[in-house]
């Protein structure tokens, strides 16, 4: 399984390149907020093992109008470093390796 380029962005973390994307419009249960936000994460130069993570928060188009939380690149990194200490082998060609995020969203400050 490959990723859509379209719409992908490029991270790079500890020197490989990565291409990660999150699903434009949500699934039904997404958009219900029954289901998280899914993450798929490949290495952008070869045609390996894609990585899926459930992220921790909501589809920011879901239909109930939660406050959205973006993906940013530094939780992106952070969910690479610890799928590959799981066992993930984005080089190697496989079925998609499934992994829950750990709570990796920035901290609010406070004043």
């Amino acid at each position: 399984m490959a990723l859509t380029k379209k719409g992908a962005k490029l991270i790079t973390v500890d020197d490989i390149v990565y291409r990660w994307r999150v699903r434009g419009k949500p699934t039904y249960a997404q958009a219900l907020c029954e289901r998280p936000l899914t993450l798929a994460i490949e290495q952008a130069d070869c045609k390996g093992s894609v990585l899926l993570v459930s992220m921790p928060q909501e589809h920011p188009s879901n239909w109930i109008g939660g406050p959205p939380v973006p993906v940013l690149p530094s939780m992106v990194a952070a969910v690479v470093r610890k799928a590959l200490t799981e066992g993930w082998r984005p080089s190697q060609p496989a079925a998609a390796f499934r992994m829950v995020a750990p709570d990796v969203s920035p901290k609010p400050r406070i004043p």
